[in-house]
């Protein structure tokens, strides 16, 4: 046998007391380098004014029917508009068979509900109230409110088209915008996330 054969080949392929001892090192190596790595792997976690920011509250009680408002939640825009009934009676009679996307894409729901009016709103009884993340589903843009073909929301960047329950109808995007986490706490006030 050559003088640089392997444990292996001498003890006809049976592990040797070497190969434990390789195996255990660098187990321990492994070990090691994780328990000097954790505090900086831990730092980058967030504080607790951080996550305390996890949710924000919301006056709406200055909001007349027309009216809208954008707040600031997780770095993202959210739109909160209290709709007239002729806002609600136009997204009520779009047929879902119209929609480019047929999903209400809300978080409240379940993930396979229609896109109907009511599952974009907050529901039943508050029809008038919709709260969504304001940032258009093509590349991120910010859509102007209370603008476009059907009266809810336009994305100047490349055309994107809402309706007044922020469901896509025309243009490149290809989603609705987003409906976040949220309740109403009381009558004037919304909680999201």
């Amino acid at each position: 046998m050559s003088e640089h054969s392997t444990n292996t080949e001498t003890t006809g392929g049976e592990p040797t007391r070497r190969d434990f001892l390789y195996l255990t090192t660098g187990m321990a190596g492994a070990v090691g380098a994780a328990s000097v790595a954790w505090p900086f792997i831990d730092q980058m976690r967030p504080d607790a004014s951080t996550l305390a920011l996890a949710s924000i509250e919301v006056d709406v009680s200055s909001l007349e029917p027309g009216m809208s408002l954008t707040a600031k939640w997780r770095g993202k825009p959210i739109f909160i508009r209290n709709r007239t009934p002729k806002e609600i009676d136009e997204a009520k009679n779009a047929p879902i068979a119209d929609l480019k996307d047929p999903n209400a894409r809300n978080a409240n729901l379940a993930a396979d509900a229609e896109a109907t009016d009511v599952a974009r709103s907050a529901g039943e009884g508050k029809e008038n109230w919709i709260v969504m993340i304001g940032s258009c589903t093509h590349l991120g843009c910010v859509p102007l409110g209370t603008a476009g073909e059907y009266g809810g929301w336009f994305c100047p960047c490349h055309g994107s088209v809402y309706d007044t329950a922020g469901r896509i109808r025309k243009g490149p995007a290809p989603m609705n915008l987003f409906i976040p986490q949220y309740s109403f706490t009381s009558d004037k006030v919304i909680k999201i996330g």
